[in-house]
């Protein structure tokens, strides 16, 4: 072998120990003499030392450059106190070589590989086979090894199995647009690519598989955002004879037992908050809030319910709400400040922002002069205002209210420094409505998917009150996202065709689309439930990124194409007349 030792791995221990190792050039210095290379390899960096008395060592190491790929046979030697390099995991010992062997020759690279520089991502992406030799890049691919490896050890010590589903499949589209395969033996038909294997997996269920899972590959045709792209994995686990305390449990053990492991002392809270969806809306504005800070909303509709103030009069008679955030110490804030977060609350809808700033005698408020101090003084007793404080409100529809003072929520999250990347703020959001009603389709669609189950007591909702009908959808949040989220399934059959029905399915269409399912379900299903948990955002938020791509080894750019491989590509007129196709255009190239 060239190698059998890491250079990463290389301790005090070692010293006086014969080994081989292998690498990349990190860095080469040049004394004038001595030579020093820093050598670079998965595990980590170690120095080699050249001396001018072993000339043809000492000749590789001058034509050496950055990116090199040398083989090193050598003895680990201590170094003297005063070269001891703290700030290396192996600073303490260094390799004197006996011979060289120069394996591969290098290019200079586009951008720095041995320096944490800014580069931009269009060429990271394009050379991501150098950027991955980063070690700020390593760490986190490494870090997401380690996380799925910990995840498959957990549920393999609790009796779970792990089985592949197919990757084709039938395409039944609900969310987001499938990604469609052509079949060659079928022309004109096609597969598609899963967006989550949630029918096969309720199918080993009714096979009887009872604790199943898979690193699953899932793909949804939609634009790419900084914490989302086409394609993502996620840790997909469904289990039998189980309620929704049981899931949620074992998922919570799985999450501590993570955070322990990989982020130790960051966990906000143990066992995770729970929280009502409705409170959680209420609260603040999303279903998937950051609890790393306050700002919560405030309802003060009832202290300006008789208000003259027509921008707040018309909100309530239009049947909406009027909500307020309180910020602590700011009521110093610049024009500029308030005329940023306006915009920001205009981009969740609203039409505005109304703001009271609480300097003591006077009031810092465009609006001050239409309310009666009464309403005023209501309004500091509602959000608990105090002197110095600023008071930002929006009146408006509740899913407007909701959506812009979420979005200055976040905002001033981030402004005033209150988003501590050192803390992972786990909880459960539980009681999602079953059903929302889409007025541009006028029906029911199901608020996360149609096989969700519901408490027996949200029966009679059906036929009278489907939107307000609660579910057994129980979501994981942490730090403002979304890290997973499952359900318990309907395990009957003409409970999941009532719900097919609400959503608007005619019986041929549920038939057409889920008829698998459905003929299962009069064969003995369990009672059964699982989750799909995100691992792409999982390590985002261990890793302390906000961009997904930073933590995929082969991602695609914003733009949904690949710099690296440079896909996606026409194909030749050949291969689209074997698939039966033929494009209706010629694309532009």
């Amino acid at each position: 072998m060239l190698k059998d030792t890491y250079c990463g791995d290389l301790r005090p221990a070692d010293a006086g120990r014969a080994v081989r190792i292998a690498g990349w050039v990190h860095r080469r210095r040049d004394h004038g003499g001595l030579i020093f290379i820093d050598l670079r390899d998965s595990r980590g960096i170690v120095q080699v030392v050249f001396n001018p008395e072993d000339a043809a060592s000492h000749a590789v190491a001058h034509r050496a450059r950055t990116e090199w790929v040398l083989a090193v046979e050598g003895v680990v030697r201590a170094r003297s106190a005063e070269t001891v390099n703290p700030n290396m995991a192996t600073g303490a010992v260094e390799v004197v070589p006996a011979a060289v062997q120069v394996l591969s020759e290098a290019l200079t690279p586009p951008f720095y590989i041995n320096e944490p520089v800014e580069v931009d991502e269009q060429l990271r992406l394009r050379y991501r086979y150098l950027d991955l030799r980063r070690p700020e890049v390593a760490k986190v691919i490494y870090l997401r090894h380690e996380v799925v490896r910990f995840m498959r050890e957990f549920l393999y010590g609790r009796g779970f199995i792990e089985v592949e589903t197919p990757t084709l499949i039938k395409s039944t589209p609900e969310g987001a647009r499938d990604f469609l395969v052509p079949s060659r033996m079928k022309p004109g038909h096609f597969f598609a690519l899963p967006q989550s294997p949630q029918i096969l997996k309720q199918l080993l269920m009714y096979g009887g598989v009872e604790k199943y899972f898979q690193i699953a590959r899932c793909y949804r045709d939609e634009d790419t955002r900084a914490n989302r792209v086409a394609e993502h994995t996620q840790l997909d686990l469904e289990m039998s004879f189980v309620g929704q305390e049981d899931v949620m449990a074992l998922i919570e053990e799985l999450y501590t037992g993570i955070a322990q492991r990989f982020r130790p002392g960051a966990l906000a809270a143990t066992p995770f908050p729970r929280l009502d969806y409705a409170d959680c809306m209420a609260r603040y504005g999303i279903d998937r809030p950051d609890l790393r800070f306050g700002l919560e909303l405030v309802d003060i509709a009832d202290a300006v319910r008789t208000s003259q103030f027509q921008v707040f009069a018309g909100a309530l008679a239009a049947g909406g709400e009027i909500k307020a955030i309180r910020i602590p110490g700011k009521a110093d804030m610049t024009r500029k400040e308030i005329d940023e977060l306006t915009e920001v609350a205009r981009g969740g809808g609203a039409r505005g922002l109304a703001y009271i700033g609480f300097t003591g005698a006077e009031l810092r408020s465009p609006i001050a002069k239409f309310l009666s101090p009464e309403e005023v003084a209501g309004i500091r007793s509602r959000t608990g205002a105090e002197d110095g404080d600023m008071v930002v409100i929006v009146a408006d529809q509740p899913a407007v209210v909701a959506k812009s003072l979420h979005e200055v929520r976040t905002e001033l999250g981030s402004r005033l420094g209150l988003k501590d990347a050192g803390v992972l703020s786990f909880a459960w959001v539980t009681g999602f409505p079953l059903l929302e009603w889409r007025p541009e389709e006028e029906r029911w669609d199901a608020t996360h998917n149609p096989f969700c189950g519901f408490p027996e007591s949200e029966r009679a909702l059906l036929d009278t009150d489907p939107g307000r009908a609660a579910s057994y959808q129980y979501d994981l949040v942490c730090n403002g996202a979304e890290v997973g989220g499952g359900s318990i399934r309907i395990n009957n059959r003409s409970d999941q065709e009532r719900v097919f029905g609400l959503m608007g399915y005619t019986k041929e269409e549920q038939q057409d689309r889920f008829g698998v399912v459905l003929d299962a379900l009069e064969y003995g299903t369990p009672p059964e439930g699982g989750v799909g948990a995100g691992i792409d955002r999982l390590i985002m938020t261990l890793a302390g990124t906000d961009n997904i791509r930073d933590v995929i080894a082969f991602p695609k750019a914003s733009s949904g194409g690949d710099p690296l491989m440079g896909s996606p590509t026409p194909v030749d007129a050949a291969q689209l007349a074997e698939l039966g196709l033929r494009l209706a255009e010629e694309p532009s190239r």
